[in-house]
């Protein structure tokens, strides 16, 4: 190596015997004030003590950090790491938080507080992401969807810490700059601390009466303005009113409802359990600090960490469930099968034999769990349908707490099972056809818009368009056919989505009544409120609709009401907004 390529080590001395210099400081002093020159010729900025700080050519004033460069973060905290990989889970791969957040709270070692805030980040983040892509959107010199994904997952956690929490501006400012830092690059940090700088000049009032005002005479919004007030796409709010409209809320104070009906979709949702009948015990999960659940029997609300950790979970006897998921499975379990003539002679079959219950789309299950667990109870068997067979394998692992089960098996295999519960992995709109008539309880949770759980999953509201629901609808409407065709003849079928648009719900059942004139709609808000008596306390009765074609819209068993479907709702029962019908086959 010559001369030249060598290099001196730190702190050698030079020819003037001084470490670091090179023997020729008035040179140096001369080449420094050349340098000065062409920065400015440059329009570069440096700060008092000479360093370029956050390069650019804009002309505007730059920002510092409002840390000395000892006191700044160099990488990010576990935390907010964790919520960050979680939100570039989501917009790489189309994931869900909730599968993905929790792993990497372990991956990370958080404790209890740290495990909240990377929660609350993170799911306040998914929910807020319309207002605060309005507001970034205005502090940003170029379209968002322009910005490297990752960048624009960092805004965003950014600002919700400065606008949706209680997180000091300088903690936001630097935490975030340094995650970026950490995880992206040295120079798009530069990128985030100017935006987010940007975003502190209001606070969150003022920057909802700019982006999103409201009428000064009548306080109304636009559905524009209620799209970034409440950060949910407008035709999602267009059809939600529509579907307070056609569910039978009262037209008096709709505005106001619909407002709240937004707001509790994006109020962070209490944690509910359910102990499997005959199986679990909620007794450990309340000492460990939950509450029993005022709806469902056998249910708890947790409001304290990291549910996983209690009694039962791991083991499937407790289970984290909405309780209005928990509700259907047990209101479909409590419907009397047979004649709906009181007294009148069974006309399902054989009435010593065991009663053969479908859950005809059972991922992942969770529904199916508590079927289980009740039809074991009832002496009854379960088949568990799932046409994709890694969702199959997770409805496997969901029952695996029910004692006397039979793993994943072909179709022939599981009709002839006399286990408790089996699975069968194939597509449920054959069922009607191979194995007809041969039900007395199905359960058909069709795949939907999910418009009712978008407190639990904040990211559908982002993913999901429109253009969904012709193919929902029409897969819906094969999955009710076929559930007909395999229920017996006094069967009760319980027809259930996440969603309460009028297209999944109350024409689903309009239509089906038209195209099966042996099916007759039953009191479904009589046996939710049956199972549930604390929906009538306080007017939180579910809303009951009866069919507009007044076609099959008989009488349920037992009482003189007339058939009803059943709508509940966040803002009202603490729920997700799950809509059922329930059906009786009194004619083949």
């Amino acid at each position: 190596m010559s001369e030249q390529g060598k290099s001196r080590r730190p702190g050698q001395p030079g020819k003037s015997g001084r470490p670091g210099q090179s023997g020729r400081p008035e040179r140096r002093t001369e080449q420094r004030g050349q340098d000065q020159g062409q920065s400015q010729g440059r329009n570069e900025r440096r700060n008092e003590q000479g360093r370029t700080r956050n390069r650019g050519t804009s002309g505007g004033p730059r920002q510092y950090s409002a840390s000395a460069p000892s006191q700044r973060r160099r990488s990010a905290d576990p935390s907010r790491l964790a919520a960050f990989e979680t939100l570039t889970a989501v917009s790489r791969d189309d994931a869900y938080a909730n599968l993905v957040l929790p792993a990497r709270i372990a991956a990370h070692r958080l404790d209890k507080r740290d495990a909240g805030f990377a929660t609350e980040l993170t799911y306040g983040a998914l929910r807020g992401q319309g207002f605060y892509d309005a507001v970034l959107g205005t502090c940003v010199d170029r379209p968002l969807d322009q910005l490297d994904r990752p960048v624009l997952d960092a805004l965003r956690l950014g600002a919700h810490q400065l606008l949706g929490m209680r997180v000091p501006s300088h903690a936001a400012l630097d935490s975030t700059v340094s995650l970026v830092r950490d995880q992206i690059g040295a120079g798009p940090s530069g990128l985030v601390n100017a935006v987010l700088r940007k975003v502190t000049a209001q606070d969150r009032e003022a920057w909802l009466d700019q982006l999103a005002p409201v009428d000064e005479q009548t306080g109304a919004a636009s559905d524009a303005a209620l799209a970034i007030r409440h950060s949910h796409p407008q035709w999602i709010i267009r059809a939600l009113r529509q579907s307070l409209a056609n569910h039978g809320r009262p037209s008096e104070g709709r505005t106001a409802e619909l407002e709240a009906l937004l707001e509790a979709d994006n109020a962070a949702p209490v944690v509910n359990l359910v102990a499997l009948p005959g199986l679990g015990d909620l007794q450990p999960v309340l000492e460990a600090g939950a509450e029993p659940g005022p709806l469902a029997p056998g249910s708890a609300l947790y409001r304290d960490g990291d549910a996983g950790r209690l009694p039962g979970v791991k083991e499937g006897t407790i289970r984290v469930q909405d309780v209005g998921s928990q509700l259907t499975a047990r209101a479909l379990a409590a419907v009397p099968v047979g004649s709906a003539a009181p007294g009148a002679q069974e006309t399902s079959g054989d009435s010593h034999a065991p009663e053969r219950w479908l859950d005809l789309c059972a991922g992942p299950g969770g529904k199916a769990a508590l079927l289980a667990a009740l039809a074991r109870e009832q002496g009854a068997t379960l088949l568990a349908n799932e046409p994709a067979e890694h969702r199959a394998r997770l409805v496997e692992n969901a029952l695996a707490a029910v004692p006397g089960g039979a793993s994943v098996a072909d179709a022939a295999d599981a009709a002839d099972s006399n286990n408790t519960w089996s699975i069968r992995c194939g597509d449920g709109r054959d069922l009607g056809t191979e194995q007809p008539e041969a039900f007395d309880r199905i359960l058909v949770d069709a795949p939907c818009t999910g418009l009712g759980a978008l407190r639990r999953r904040p990211e559908s509201r982002w993913r999901r368009q429109p253009s969904d629901l012709g193919p929902l609808t029409e897969l819906q409407r094969q999955l009710l056919d076929s559930a007909v065709g395999a229920l017996k003849p006094g069967g009760v079928l319980g027809y259930v989505t996440c969603s309460p648009h009028p297209a999944e719900t109350v024409f689903q059942v309009q239509d089906v009544l038209k195209r099966h004139p042996g099916l007759e709609l039953l009191d479904t808000t009589g046996y939710l409120t049956t199972v549930a008596p604390a929906l009538k306390d306080a007017g939180s009765e579910p809303t009951a609709r009866s069919a507009d074609s007044g076609a099959n819209s008989g009488s349920s068993s037992g009482t003189d009401s007339a058939g009803n479907t059943s709508q509940l709702w966040p803002h009202l029962h603490a729920t997700d907004a799950m809509f059922m019908a329930l059906f009786r086959k009194v004619d083949s």
